[in-house]
Order: structure tokens, then C-alpha cells, then sequence
């Protein structure tokens, strides 16, 4: 009997309380001790904490993504500020569980974890993660904030109707980064070549890439094309274009891109070469221009899709909206040390000037 007391004010103290890791994203337990008809001995405490969370019922959402969790704090504060908008609780009304792949390599085996678990839906921001989650599961709703061409690809039917278990926002990839082109070439009057940066791994940029050719036929500008699939491509193609003298660059927006975009930015300062980007997060650490779609914004209004799903709704119901603000963001620091002058008509454009 000693021994069973010892036990119990031990287990006590572990179980005392109701929380959320932020680290690992996983639940704290509090079991009230009416529900410790246990044995001693062989595992009990395990037991009792896989009952114990089994009776909670709060749904999980799994969360895709590639790269390090620091390169997406701003966008996972803005889904769960938009949750919390929605009246949810994390850690109360609902748990979040991240699956983080160090390469595109590793999304699929990372997907299938989170359905494993199983979670109620995943959240896979854009056309790589909802990929790798769509190969391992028609059933579990897949929801993405910035997928670039989600009827293009083959992810959902159509815009209005998805007509199967993934839905969410998306931005106009292909014809941004046209219009990215052009921006760049205003910026850079004179310019002969330029060359674009597209990763063969990312599905959405097969579209891009003929897309910026026919545009670059009608500016009268030779593309310089460099895949870069890896973090270890970087560097070659920064010397690639200073041999062949580019004398800018467009760097089609993707998951690797987006994580390493501090390497980017410091890159092209030393090449000394003007660069355009696909959102604002890569001129807020020393990209020269970016013009696309608020992302931010975008992972704010999944939270809507998460909570009409979490209430019943289907994702084959949930027609597709498109982002509704879009930003020209200039790094006048950047233009300075570049010694490039911004022309006063793409000045007068600018929706933030960073200094």
C-alpha cells in the first residue's frame, strides 16, 4: 500500500496540469485521480496517458512545411491569430502538431506521420507540401494559404469546386512573376539578360518558366535559366551570371528560396546584382524589390477554412479564393549599396519603402 501511495502522489505531480508545449506542439494532461483504476507495473502510466488524451477529442491540425520553423514565425502567427479570431483556443480547443522536412526529399514521409496520428486536417501552405500530403491521403481535408496554381497542377477540380478533400487560397504565380519580370526590366532600363532562378522541384514553376520566356520575347531581353533545386546551387548560379553578365535576376518564389532567403539577399549584394523577389519577406532582409501577394494575409484567412471544416464543412464544398492584396515592396538600403537609382514612376508604385 505504501508503494501504491508513493506512486500516486508521483504521478500527481507529472499530470498536475493542462497547457501547451510551444516547442513541441504537443498537449499537457491533467488526469483527475477518480480515473486511476490502473495496475501497477508494465507500462500503466503510458496506458493512462493514451486514454486520457483519447478523452480529450480536441481536434489536431497537422502542419506541412520544408525548411527551418524560424523562416515561417510571421505566417504561423497570422494563421493562429486568425484562429483565434474564430474564437479557438490552441492548446484548449485545439492542438497543433508540426512536421518540419529539412528536404523536399522528406515531405511525403512527414505527411504520412501526420496521418498516421491520425490529425483532423492538414495544413500544407503551397503546391510542394499539398503534394506530398495529397500522395498520402484523399481523405484527411488538406488546406493551403499560397498555392500557386492549384486547378493548373491538378490539385482541385476547378476554383468554385474543388470537389475533393483539399481547398484554400491561392496566388497567381505564373502571372506574377510576368509582371516581376516587367518591374525589373522598369528598374532596369537597359538591361540585355536577366536571369531567373526557378526550382525544377516545385510543381507550380514548370508553368512559370515559358510563361517568363514569351514575356521576355516581347521586352526584347535574353533569360539566362537556372534551376536550382538545392541550397548548394546557390552559389553557382551567382557566378554563372556574373560570367555571363546578367545584369539582374528574378528569383521564382518556393519553399527553398523562402528559407534561405537571408543567403540570397547577402549573395547578390556581393555579386553586386539587383534582385526581384515574390514577396516582402525577402526585401525585409536585403532583397532589393519583391511584388506579389500578401502572404501573411493568406495564412490569416485559412483560418477560416480550418474552422468551417473543424464545424462540418467538406473541402469539396469550399471554393477557392484568390489572394486580394498584392504589394510593391522596394529596400532603398539595398538600392544604395547596389548603386542602382529607383525610377521615380516605380517609386510612386511602392506600397512600402523599406530603409
Amino acid at each position: 500500500m505504501r508503494k501504491r501511495c508513493s506512486f500516486l502522489r508521483h504521478w500527481r505531480a507529472i499530470v498536475s496540469s493542462v497547457g501547451h508545449d510551444p516547442v513541441g506542439g504537443s498537449l499537457v494532461i491533467q488526469i483527475r485521480r477518480r480515473e486511476f483504476i490502473v495496475t501497477l507495473g508494465g507500462g500503466a502510466a503510458w496506458s493512462l496517458v493514451a486514454r486520457a488524451q483519447q478523452g480529450m477529442k480536441i481536434p489536431r491540425i497537422g502542419y506541412l512545411d520544408f525548411g527551418p520553423a524560424s523562416a515561417d514565425f510571421m505566417r504561423l502567427e497570422a494563421l493562429r491569430a486568425g484562429l483565434r479570431d474564430l474564437g479557438w483556443v490552441e492548446g484548449k480547443t485545439f492542438a497543433i502538431e508540426f512536421r518540419w522536412a529539412d528536404t523536399v526529399g522528406q515531405l511525403r514521409s512527414a505527411a504520412a506521420e501526420l496521418v498516421h496520428m491520425p490529425v483532423n486536417i492538414i495544413v500544407a501552405p503551397n503546391s510542394t507540401m499539398v503534394e506530398a500530403a495529397r500522395q498520402v491521403t484523399q481523405t484527411i481535408p488538406i488546406v493551403f494559404a499560397n498555392h500557386a496554381d492549384p486547378v493548373g497542377i491538378g490539385h482541385v477540380a476547378s476554383l468554385p469546386h474543388p470537389g475533393g478533400n483539399i481547398t484554400g487560397l491561392s496566388m497567381l504565380l505564373t502571372e506574377l512573376a510576368v509582371k516581376e519580370l516587367e518591374m525589373l526590366r522598369e528598374v532596369l532600363p537597359q538591361s540585355k539578360r536577366i536571369a531567373v532562378m526557378w526550382n525544377p522541384t516545385t510543381p507550380s514553376h514548370a508553368a512559370v518558366v515559358p510563361a517568363v520566356e514569351g514575356a521576355s520575347n516581347k521586352l526584347g531581353i535574353e533569360l539566362l535559366l537556372l534551376p536550382t533545386r538545392t541550397v548548394e546551387d546557390y552559389d553557382g548560379a551567382f557566378t554563372t551570371m556574373t560570367r555571363e553578365r546578367a545584369v539582374g535576376f528574378l528569383d521564382v518564389g518556393s519553399p527553398l528560396s523562402h528559407s534561405n532567403r537571408g543567403l540570397l539577399a547577402e549573395l547578390a549584394l556581393k555579386s553586386q546584382l539587383p534582385g526581384m523577389f515574390a514577396s516582402k519577406d525577402w526585401v525585409q532582409v536585403g532583397g532589393l524589390m519583391s511584388y506579389g501577394a500578401d502572404i501573411n494575409d493568406l495564412f490569416r484567412r485559412a483560418a477560416v477554412y480550418i474552422d468551417k471544416i473543424l464545424k462540418g464543412a467538406s473541402p469539396s464544398d469550399l471554393p477557392v479564393e484568390q489572394a486580394s492584396k498584392y504589394e510593391l515592396v522596394i529596400n532603398l538600403k539595398t538600392a544604395r549599396l547596389l548603386g542602382l537609382e529607383i525610377p521615380p514612376i516605380v517609386l510612386a508604385r511602392t506600397d512600402e519603402v523599406i530603409e
